[in-house]
């Protein structure tokens, strides 16, 4: 079994809750996240079955999107509503204003991770340390805002859409953008609504996967991994199979239909009988253009 399943993750599980319920379901070791969503988060989370765990890093790499509430006014020491309360002030700063600074924040910003996070300095999670009372400095890392699109500012909460790189903390965006307006904020929602080319309106929940196991119909919605990239195609005659299924690298009178390979650029590869071989890579070596292999998949 290989391929990835487009879970939505409900609230109160954490991302390995998923995999290891996923695990034990399936009977299968090979099975993992693309991208952490904290235990009160939801939405999209796809998992990785098989020899599909080979392509988790690529998805998490991807853009992500998320919709989040924004509380203005209160912040806490996790940045999100489950945290202690630290500070409270009254907001009057204009629907105007609030979008402004949110609009600022779009683009390349240095965002410092916060202490409640998975990252580890010196071998600790940070969470660990915060949870003993401590805060160390945290050096900032640049992430990439693509778009905010605010949806409604009623009150103090502002409903909002945030497409975002990897590593983004979007409850520390919400509290960097309540610095800006003076006032705090911390993130009270949060639903990942897409990541790469997983969108929530085709997501499932576990008790939807669990019906798709009894009725054996998994298939119907697991993802082949060839689905996942996005490279023009290219099929290897059969007469090259062994130097495909060796892992050797392919010249252009490998490639079937006479169909040309340009320089610098990757593919996905098959053999003659459709068989998703995996992602190559052209490099020149000795002034001839050859495909690489970079990611298997046998």
């Amino acid at each position: 079994m290989n391929g990835i399943i487009n879970i939505y993750k409900e609230k109160g599980y954490t991302s390995f809750d998923v995999v290891a319920i996923l695990r034990r379901k399936l009977g299968i070791k090979k099975v993992g996240h693309t991208g952490t969503l904290d235990p009160e988060a939801e939405g999209v989370l796809p998992i990785c079955i098989g020899k599909a765990t080979k392509v988790a890093d690529y998805i998490t790499d991807t853009k992500k999107v998320y919709r989040a509430t924004m509380t203005l006014g209160v912040t806490t020491d996790t940045q999100d509503h489950t945290g202690k309360v630290l500070s409270q002030k009254n907001v009057t700063v204009s629907k105007d204003a609030i979008e402004k600074a949110i609009a600022s924040f779009v683009g390349e910003y240095e965002q410092i991770p916060p202490m409640y996070s998975a990252l580890k300095v010196n071998g600790k999670r940070l969470y660990t340390l915060a949870r003993q009372g401590k805060t160390i400095e945290r050096k900032a890392r640049k992430v990439m805002i693509y778009d905010i699109v605010v949806h409604e500012v009623e009150g103090i909460h502002v409903d909002m859409s945030i497409a975002c790189s990897k590593g983004t903390y979007i409850r520390t965006l919400c509290a960097d953008i309540g610095d800006k307006l003076q006032c705090g904020a911390h993130m009270s929602k949060l639903v990942r609504t897409k990541s790469s080319l997983f969108s929530i309106e085709a997501s499932h929940t576990l008790d939807e996967i669990d019906t798709y196991i009894q009725e054996e119909r998994l298939d119907e919605i697991m993802l082949p991994i060839s689905q996942v990239f996005n490279y023009d195609k290219r099929i290897i005659d059969t007469r090259y199979d062994k130097l495909l299924y060796n892992g050797n690298k392919l010249s252009q009178a490998c490639v079937m239909h006479n169909e040309q390979i340009t320089e610098n650029k990757r593919y996905s590869v098959y053999d003659e009988r459709e068989k998703f071989i995996g992602i190559y890579q052209t490099v020149i070596i000795d002034g001839q253009m050859l495909l690489k292999p970079i990611k298997i998949f046998l």
